[in-house]
C-alpha cells in the first residue's frame, strides 16, 4: 500500500471516529438535561440521603484500603529485613569497586607522595580509594549489625 493512501486511510478514518463521538457526545448531553431536571425535582431530602450515603462509601472504602496496607505490610515485614542486609551488602560491593581500581594507580605512585612527577596522582587515587574504602567497610559494618 501507498504510504499516500495509508495517509487517506486513516485521516478518513480519523473523521469518521470525530463524528461518532460527536453525535454520541451530543446524546449524552440531551440525556443527561432530562436526568438533571428529574433530579432537581426528587428535592433536597434525597440529596441529603445521598450525602449519607456517600459518606458511607467512602468510610467503607478507606478502610478496605487499611486492612489491605496492613495485610501487605504484615506479609512483607519478614522480607524488609533481609532485603535491607542484601542492599548494603550489594553497596558495600558497589563501593568497593573504585578500591580495587584506583589501588595499583596508589601503589605505582607511592614513591612520589611528597613532591615527585606523580604526587598530583598519588593524593587523587589515596583520596578516592579512602573514601570508597570507607564507605564500603562501613555499609558491610552495617549489613552486620542488623
Amino acid at each position: 500500500m501507498k504510504p499516500e493512501s495509508i495517509g487517506r486511510v486513516l485521516g478518513i478514518g480519523l473523521r469518521v471516529a470525530g463524528r461518532m463521538a460527536g453525535q454520541a457526545m451530543n446524546g449524552d448531553a440531551q440525556t443527561n438535561e432530562k436526568a438533571a431536571s428529574e433530579r432537581a425535582a426528587e428535592g433536597a431530602a434525597t440529596t441529603a440521603q445521598r450525602t449519607v450515603a456517600a459518606a458511607e462509601r467512602g468510610r467503607s472504602a478507606g478502610q478496605a484500603t487499611r486492612g489491605l496496607a496492613k495485610g501487605v505490610g504484615g506479609f512483607l515485614r519478614p522480607f524488609q529485613r533481609v532485603g535491607g542486609t542484601i542492599w548494603l551488602e550489594v553497596t558495600g560491593v558497589l563501593f568497593f569497586l573504585p578500591v580495587l581500581v584506583f589501588s595499583p594507580v596508589l601503589w605505582r605512585t607511592h614513591l612520589s607522595y611528597a613532591h615527585g612527577p606523580g604526587h598530583r596522582d598519588f593524593v587523587i587515587s589515596a583520596v578516592i580509594v579512602a573514601l570508597f574504602l570507607y564507605l564500603s567497610v562501613s555499609s558491610f559494618w552495617r549489613a552486620r549489625k542488623r
